[in-house]
């Protein structure tokens, strides 16, 4: 739902976003990680957690941000958004991976990211109810 293959235009879309937010937080001086999830989310009850794309380290894996944020869209209009700090988000990933709540899948443009699948709704009880 709403998946668009050209890079530039997906580009566009999130930084819109990524743009607001930088603007709200950026008294507090931390850096932030901003993602924008498509309808997919829906669908599936899972958000996606990029850790390697095309064979390299990418978004969680290599992030300096203190922030992550994980925008939850459908048709263009924002419909939520989770908040983590990324040392609690890396914990919850690794402590998931641990319980066998979490599932590793490829997916992004060209299926070239190696992605987590975060459960929204398992994921309260299975982490300490984190919203």
């Amino acid at each position: 739902m709403g998946y668009n293959p050209k890079f530039d235009i997906d580009l566009d879309f999130g930084e819109v976003h990524e743009r607001g937010l930088k603007k709200l937080f950026e008294s507090t001086g931390g850096k932030l990680e901003v993602k924008t999830e498509r309808g997919k989310w829906y669908d599936t009850g899972n958000i996606a957690i990029e850790i390697r794309c095309r064979g390299k380290a990418s978004g969680l894996s290599v992030t300096e941000a203190d922030w992550w944020f994980h925008i939850l869209s459908i048709d263009g209009k924002v419909k939520g958004m989770l908040v983590f700090t990324v040392d609690e988000l890396k914990n919850i990933v690794k402590g998931m991976i641990r319980n066998g709540t979490i599932r590793k899948t490829m997916g992004g443009d060209d299926n070239e990211s190696e992605l987590y699948l975060l459960p929204i709704g398992e994921s309260a009880d299975s982490i300490g109810k984190f919203f």
